[in-house]
């Protein structure tokens, strides 16, 4: 796992990118990052509003995520990003600079989410949302898929495995 110093969590709103992230983060010795930190307040409006991210609107917020993965990696060695990366052109982004992070896709049933969605609180995403997440959402075909229906540390563990693979 020497060459991934930068890790992004993803997958659509709900699916536990920052509970996994954070947890990944500590078991690896990295530094954890959640995207949803970093975006413009206008976007957090748009989402509280019910109202869907365009493209233009994450472009500088993924481009700004970009550089924090190298700022990330160059200072701390390794760093684990929560971000929803739902299209291949938002992943090609978080892959602009030096660093390449690996991606790591959560993926889990509409139902499911959507449920876990209804009992989080203090979270500006709203269940509404989440069809259009499904409709921009892209599965990545170059990263490692884990299913979400299983304990947080089961997720966990099975993702470091698969980071530490000789085949990854």
């Amino acid at each position: 796992m020497s060459m991934d110093r930068a890790i992004v969590v993803m997958g659509v709103s709900g699916c536990g990118k920052s509970t996994v992230g954070r947890q990944l983060a500590d078991r690896l010795g990295f530094v954890f990052q959640d995207a949803d930190d970093f975006h413009p307040a206008a976007n957090v409006q748009k989402m509280r509003d019910g109202i869907a991210l365009t493209d233009a609107d994450r472009e500088p917020w993924l481009m700004e995520l970009a550089t924090l993965l190298e700022a990330e990696v160059a200072a701390r060695g390794g760093v684990v990003l929560a971000c929803s990366a739902l299209k291949d052109s938002y992943r090609r982004m978080l892959s602009s600079g030096r660093v390449i992070p690996r991606f790591v896709y959560l993926e889990g049933t509409k139902e499911l989410i959507a449920d876990r969605m209804a009992r989080r609180a203090g979270h500006f995403m709203p269940v509404g949302l989440l069809d259009s997440q499904f409709e921009t959402l892209e599965v990545p075909s170059a990263a490692i898929c884990v299913d979400i229906a299983k304990p947080v540390p089961a997720i966990v563990a099975e993702i470091e495995e698969k980071l530490l693979a000789p085949d990854s």
